[in-house]
């Protein structure tokens, strides 16, 4: 049976990629071990994930405790499966801006480290598999915010006669930009990826998102938006407010249509390819948009305060242009938009969120 290598398999991606993926016939091994609730605390731990995909998968699932900083395990592992493992999808990772910055070495370990041991492996073990990888909007640095914004009542706004007025595609240039240090770690994987694929022909891509949400969403501060924003209001909680007087806008995509994606790549895949991808003009939404939709929804305002400063490197606009993956793949639909994604989150976290 074919396999396919699933790390991160207890986060919000790589859970859904380990469902869809089973789904389809593969056996999947999957690699998590729960650094995320060591590092953010209870709210983000990934256990609870695991041993539901392990209770109701069976033996489609293989789940395996291996931090992806540990190169000799993870290649031992690879070579047990050998070139039975057809696809790796890497979606473990440091997701936080603030704690890269208190903690560099271990962010970049995770990110860089992590990702090169993944490649490595790969290409010693199973070179024919194809090789996805979750990267971020953030690769780009803070090159978005020059862009001509205007303000509007309840967000920033570019014109319509901008060439990004759709959306910013590929072509912007990373170079000449502030970085966050978790921007750093993601783009010096994200160029590694790419360079595997260049330089060993492994068909790798880059998968470039900005808000990623669905009901499995880990609802934490420092990486979690919409859940941590619903779980608030859910609360009675007050939600922080930081920087760009709330207006920032944010691409907002399913992580069901985001492996979507995954998915048509796995059946047609290029050698280092690279997409923006994401809700669009579909699917996006300012702070202070997503907390009037938040309010409509539970029928009462939320509390929250205001912060002035941004975050190092934060983009003040932010929607993907997905024409590049839309050509190549012309059979990708996403089903949601903001108000879907967070109605289903309130529908199946009600009770426990409560």
């Amino acid at each position: 049976m074919d396999k396919a290598l699933i790390s991160g398999s207890g986060g919000l991606v790589g859970s859904e990629a380990v469902r869809q993926f089973a789904a389809l016939g593969y056996s999947v091994v999957g690699i998590d071990n729960d650094t995320r609730g060591r590092i953010f605390g209870r709210l983000a731990s990934t256990a609870d994930q695991q041993k539901e995909l392990a209770a109701s998968l069976g033996k489609r699932y293989m789940p395996v405790g291996l931090d992806i900083r540990d190169r000799h395990g993870l290649n031992e592992l690879f070579a047990h499966h050998g070139s039975t493992i057809k696809l790796v999808i890497h979606a473990a990772g440091q997701p936080s801006h603030d704690w890269a910055s208190q903690a560099p070495f271990a962010d970049f370990d995770i990110n860089a480290g992590g990702t090169l041991n993944m490649l490595e492996a790969t290409r010693s073990h199973c070179p024919e598999a194809t090789f996805i990888f979750m990267s971020s909007n953030k690769v780009y640095g803070d090159t978005a915010n020059r862009l001509p914004f205007f303000e509007r009542e309840t967000r920033w706004e570019i014109e319509d006669s901008h060439r990004y007025s759709a959306g910013i595609a590929e072509d912007m240039s990373i170079d000449g930009s502030l970085h966050s240090v978790f921007g750093v770690s993601k783009v010096s994987a994200d160029l590694m990826v790419q360079e595997f694929g260049r330089n060993f022909g492994i068909r790798t891509v880059c998968f470039r998102a900005g808000t990623i949400t669905g009901p499995r969403h880990a609802a934490v501060e420092l990486h979690g938006f919409l859940a941590h924003l619903l779980r608030c209001a859910m609360r009675d909680d007050t939600y922080r407010v930081i920087g760009y007087g709330g207006k920032q806008v944010r691409d907002v995509i399913h992580v069901a249509d985001l492996v979507s994606a995954f998915k048509l790549f796995a059946d047609l895949p290029r050698v280092s390819a690279v997409y923006n991808i994401g809700g669009g003009r579909r699917s996006n939404c300012s702070v202070i948009e997503a907390m009037a939709m938040v309010s409509d929804l539970l029928g009462r305002p939320m509390k929250s305060v205001y912060e002035a400063k941004a975050r190092t490197g934060d983009h003040q606009w932010w929607i993907s242009d997905t024409e590049r993956f839309r050509i190549d793949y012309p059979g990708w639909c996403p089903g949601y938009d903001v108000v879907g994604s967070l109605s289903e989150m309130l529908r199946m976290n009600r009770a426990s969120w409560k």
